[in-house]
């Protein structure tokens, strides 16, 4: 028998062979977990947010959903939104194609407002709303913003009672009781 009709089973073998070990191989390699999908029509899983940087007036050992849940409180309050305050990054681009923000950056003249009007209301309530027995509710940005970012001015509304303050002590003897309106 010549030799090539020798090896021609010999290399079947080997090529069968080949293709099992592969197989086996692919069979046992670990499997990439699939992306994490919200079930059909149900919320979408919770979203991490990193360890917050460069606190000043914040408490330092407040974790990223924290700082997040104050910074959502401050934007309904003031009613704008994160890029008020924080810096685009250009060199950290998001999948929507535009660029995340430096939440530690500082060189926004707004970012040292708010951080000036957090320590203002902190100073009020332990100053002052706190030592008051009847006022339970404390000075939030919202006190005063109500939604604008420049509060608006508090007009006093004009009523009825336009005139002169009344007399004080009791009315002269004769004169006739003043009517109500």
């Amino acid at each position: 028998m010549k030799n090539s009709s020798r090896s021609l089973p010999f290399a079947a073998m080997a090529l069968l062979t080949a293709a099992l070990f592969a197989i086996a191989t692919v069979a046992q390699a670990p499997q990439a977990a699939p992306a994490q999908q919200p079930p059909a029509g149900g919320p979408p899983p919770p979203r991490a947010f990193p360890a917050p940087t460069n606190l000043k007036v914040l408490p330092k050992n407040l974790t990223g959903q924290q700082v997040r849940d104050i910074m959502e409180k401050w934007e309904g309050s003031l009613g704008v939104h994160c890029n008020t305050c924080h810096t685009p990054d250009p060199n950290n681009i998001g999948p929507n194609g535009r660029p995340r923000l430096n939440f530690a950056d500082d060189s926004k003249p707004q970012k040292a407002t708010a951080r000036l009007m957090y320590t203002m209301t902190e100073g009020i309530n332990r100053d002052y709303v706190m030592k008051l027995e009847d006022v339970e509710t404390p000075v939030a940005c919202g006190t005063c913003h109500r939604g604008h970012l420049d509060p608006e001015p508090f007009v006093i509304p004009k009523d009825d009672h336009d005139g002169p303050p009344p007399p004080s002590g009791p009315p002269p003897a004769g004169a006739t009781p003043p009517q109500p309106h």
